[in-house]
């Protein structure tokens, strides 16, 4: 039945023809500003005078409608012809046009056969149109399907002469199947949604078309491209491919196809190695085109792996390219549904397209659709106006009175219309015309709950639904759930997008040698599943690497070659560096090394002197023979504290010092210590201070010995702070500046524990101070010290040897400037090995201190210990006064006991003035100086004055 799409009125209504033509002028012009479409040099709104060769035609029939009468009636778009670069619309599409359009007629029968109780009383009828595979062309036929929402706006003034309104019998549309391409959804869902009227697409998978601010009105049956590309995706990612070129077409729906692949490419650090547009929507390419496009994807050899999110058209010229080029298995294909399985794309082109893995939405049979294509003729097949041109196609013969078309006038043979279509003469069925089935059933379960809710009870079709309203109809489309014809459950998402169900095809040879599309997986809710083996080709059953370059060793980082990121050559990082990632070796922070993978960077165990270590353990172990030795001596000399030789030691001094010995064997065992706040404050106030104690005692001492007798040479009072009171009070006056030196010290610089690092090698744990040379702070002012000591005691070096410990001072300070010139030495040339800084420390410290301990004791200790009988008050001073002057023996007195010579000067002196009988020889030799045999002197005055210096608990010189 042939229906001519113009404005039949039993009267005439001018003003409703001339709005009517205003509004389709008007939304002309605003869906073309709408687009971005581009005109070409054809214009598609005016017909083609074809100058045949039988006759003279027009081309393509415009006006060729399939309608089938309804009380409701929907409008449809399909692809039945090709679209023509010089034509306008080409030949014939076989599978998505002619398959497509009588699938959704068989539906149809179905709805409105005795065998369905989905509309009783109701018949749905519809209007198709052919949009030749153009968005343009398609939304010019697609203003067809508003005509009626038009005639329904407003009334009108003009009366037929008998007074009645004028009849039109334009039906409303209320609601629309279309269109296959997604460019073409997008221009007619512009167009429908100012009317408010549904639109359900079947093959349009555009992500853009999910968009319902934008697209209010549009639903779709097949689910969204941006499944689709995950599923590409996930089949790149299980072929291990990491460098792959991507063809698309110059459409809506190749261009938002290839902005998802691309976006998840880079997600997944999938490589793009080139890009390349097939034309389309602004054209038809030529085959220069073609071989153009696959000459560039040759000179990326290593990428093998190709994407084509295109059409069957399109992908088919491509083919015909890559054989015109000899590179037949070069290229291993991923397609997306455009093309996957569908004869244009791969018939005569099968070596070409062999070991292709395509994307396809999962649709099963119409189930009973088959035979009742293939039992079709063109005699009886009336409702199909382009059904007898498919059949000239299909058959390559001539439809006795059939309209010219430009591929037809060639035919000689004779169509009889009893020809039979089998799959032995090339029949093969579209794998996805389920949606087509699926969009028809959604409307007619919408329509059923649009009647159950404005019409209730009433039987057949009520007047609500003489003009459905839009906004109800889509409220119900989104709410249908059924079990279509190929028994599968549908129900629209939430966006108004079909269910994301796909399945995996590949194109490969059989055991019979025969070529198929072949069920390999399922691609489900995000999850790929691959039932069988993917296979190449025959002589190739593995698919080729797609990759620039083979992944770089662990120790090696990725660097990309210019103008190519997604190729590189391998750099190795050297032995402190590692891989954060693959492209770049970067640097370990100081006192980490990277790991054995160059995955990360591990720290070094940090270094420090340990109590198990050798170096440690011999420190401690001469500590501790310090410790004990000193402790001996502190308990002698407390056991023998009232004899003269403790006495004359200074017996006060001579603890202190001993303490200070004692404090610095003991700071050894804080030196070898864990480095930790509290250890490192008490090294820094430790270091100093035990010495200080130390030389600060033996300060006092050699400052008391010379200021005695130095005032001894001037006069005969008795020098002031030389009692033992005194002398404590200046030794810790003494202590007091280290103390304030180690105070101001801390707070300046707080102790605290750092890594510290000589090389790359290295990571010590080491106090703050140990680190350059700040630990001299706290050694400046006792290295004073003895540097003061050590003068003072050449200065007394000539006191008479009766009167000399200073002797053993000198020794004790001699020996300890040469150890402290080799630690000072010692010191600045380990700053790179804190723990033999410290160990050298400790000895230097531990030496020091035993040297003291053996000059200023071990001469006590011999008289007290060893010889007793000379630990007594003697008086020798009269005796050496009396002795010859050559003999030296006779001048000699234990420095045990040296200080009781006072005791002796001053008991023999009383004793003489006392008895008057020895004093006129003892006056005769004041004035004389006395001399010894070692050559030292000391005046009488000198002499004489001990009685006016020294008392019972103060006569050490």
């Amino acid at each position: 039945m042939l229906w001519r799409m113009t404005p039949n009125f039993s009267c005439v209504g001018t003003f409703r023809v001339v709005l009517y033509g205003l509004l389709v002028s008007f939304f002309r012009c605003v869906m073309l500003q709408a687009t971005d479409w581009n005109p070409g040099s054809l214009h598609l709104g005016t017909r083609m005078e074809i100058h045949g060769r039988y006759k003279n035609y027009t081309w393509p029939h415009r006006d060729l409608a399939s309608v089938v009468a309804g009380d409701v009636v929907l409008g449809a778009l399909h692809m039945i012809h090709a679209r023509s670069e010089d034509k306008v619309c080409g030949r014939i599409m076989a599978q998505g046009g002619i398959q497509a359009l009588e699938t959704m007629l068989y539906t149809l029968d179905y709805i409105n056969s005795n065998q369905s109780d989905i509309l009783p009383g109701i018949r749905l009828g519809i209007l198709t149109k052919d949009d030749c595979d153009r968005d343009i062309y398609g939304l010019e036929q697609a203003v067809d399907f508003i005509r009626g929402s038009i005639a329904n706006i407003g009334g009108s003034s003009y009366k037929c002469k008998d007074g009645s309104n004028p009849e039109n019998d334009v039906r409303i549309i209320s609601g629309v199947i279309a269109a296959p391409s997604s460019v073409t959804s997008i221009q007619v869902a512009n167009l429908l949604k100012l009317f408010r009227i549904p639109q359900v697409s079947f093959f349009s998978t555009s992500p853009v078309l999910s968009n319902r601010e934008r697209f209010p009105y549009f639903l779709r049956t097949i689910p969204s491209d941006v499944n689709q590309a995950q599923a590409m995706v996930e089949l790149v990612k299980l072929l291990k491919w990491t460098y792959v070129s991507v063809v698309y077409e110059e459409s809506s729906y190749g261009m938002q196809g290839f902005n998802e692949v691309e976006k998840l490419l880079k997600e997944n650090g999938i490589c793009l190695a080139t890009t390349e547009k097939l034309l389309k929507d602004s054209g038809v390419a030529s085959g220069e085109a073609y071989d153009t496009i696959v000459d560039r994807l040759l000179q990326k050899v290593n990428a093998r792996g190709v994407i084509i999110f295109g059409s069957d058209q399109e992908v088919g010229e491509l083919m015909k390219a890559v054989n015109r080029k000899k590179a037949t298995g070069t290229f291993a294909w991923i397609g997306s549904d455009g093309w996957g399985g569908r004869g244009l794309a791969f018939r005569g082109k099968e070596d070409q397209v062999e070991g292709a893995i395509t994307v396809q939405p999962l649709a099963s049979e119409v189930e009973g659709f088959r035979e009742y294509f293939r039992n079709l003729r063109p005699q009886t097949n009336l409702r199909n106006p382009w059904f007898i041109e498919y059949w000239e196609e299909y058959f390559k013969c001539k439809y006795p009175g059939s309209a010219w078309t430009p591929f037809n006038e060639n035919y000689t043979k004779v169509c009889t219309g009893n020809e039979e279509v089998t799959e032995e003469n090339g029949f093969e069925l579209e794998g996805q015309l389920q949606f087509v089935s699926d969009a028809v059933m959604a409307f007619a379960y919408a329509v059923k709950a649009v009647r159950e809710q404005v019409c209730g009870e009433y039987e057949g079709l009520c007047p609500a639904m003489e003009n459905i309203d839009g906004d109800l109809l889509k409220k119900h489309l989104l709410n249908v759930s059924f079990t279509g014809l190929s028994g599968q459950h549908f129900q629209f998402l939430s966006n108004g997008d079909g269910p994301s169900r796909y399945r995996i095809l590949n194109f490969r040879r059989n055991d019979a040698g025969h070529f198929e599309w072949a069920t390999v997986g399922y691609f489900r809710g995000g999850n790929l599943t691959v039932e069988s083996p993917l296979q190449f080709r025959v002589e190739e059953p593995s698919h080729p690497e797609s990759v620039c370059n083979k992944p770089c060793a662990f120790y090696e980082a990725r660097l990309p070659f210019e103008g190519d990121p997604c190729c590189w050559m391998c750099s190795p990082c050297n032995k402190y560096q590692y891989l954060p990632t693959k492209d770049a070796c970067e640097e370990c922070p100081w006192g980490t090394l990277p790991s054995w993978l160059k995955d990360e960077c591990i720290e070094i165990p940090p270094r420090y002197l340990q109590y198990h270590d050798g170096i440690a353990i011999a420190a401690m172990t001469f500590a501790s023979l310090g410790v004990i030795g000193t402790s001996m001596v502190v308990l002698v000399f407390f056991i023998y504290s009232d004899t003269p030789v403790v006495k004359a030691s200074g017996r006060e001094l001579s603890f202190v010092l001993l303490g200070g010995i004692l404090f610095c064997y003991a700071i050894t065992f804080v030196l070898v210590s864990k480095p930790m706040t509290y250890t490192c404050g008490t090294q820094k106030i430790g270091m100093g201070l035990c010495f200080s104690v130390c030389y600060s005692a033996i300060l006092t001492k050699t400052n008391r010995i010379s200021r005695i007798f130095r005032a001894g040479k001037r006069t005969v009072k008795r020098p002031k702070f030389i009692s033992p009171e005194s002398q404590l009070v200046i030794c810790g006056s003494l202590v007091c500046v280290q103390i304030l030196i180690g105070l101001v010290w801390l707070l300046i610089s707080p102790p605290k524990s750092i890594p510290y690092y000589s090389n790359r090698d290295d990571h010590q744990l080491v106090c703050e101070g140990a680190v350059g040379y700040s630990y001299m702070i706290g050694f400046s002012y006792p290295i004073l010290l003895v540097t003061v000591c050590t003068f003072y005691a050449l200065f007394t070096r000539k006191i008479p040897e009766a009167f000399n410990e200073s002797k053993y001072i000198g020794f004790t300070m001699y020996t300890t400037c040469i150890i402290w010139l080799a630690f000072v030495v010692i010191y600045f040339t380990t700053a790179s090995n804190i723990q033999m800084r410290l160990a050298t420390m400790c000895f230097s410290i531990s030496l020091s201190a035993t040297v003291a301990l053996i000059c200023m004791f071990t001469p006590k200790l011999y008289i007290i210990l060893l010889h007793p009988e000379r630990n007594v008050r003697q008086s020798m001073m009269a005796k050496a006064a009396f002795t010859k002057p050559n003999n030296a023996s006779a001048l000699r007195v234990d420095s045990g006991t040296q200080s009781d010579v006072g005791f002796s000067e001053v008991e023999m002196t009383q004793r003489l003035k006392s008895s008057g009988s020895f004093s006129s020889a003892f006056s005769r030799s004041t004035s004389a100086t006395q001399t010894y045999s070692n050559g030292n002197s000391i005046s009488t005055q000198t002499l004489d004055s001990m009685e006016q210096v020294f008392d019972d608990e103060d006569v050490q010189l």
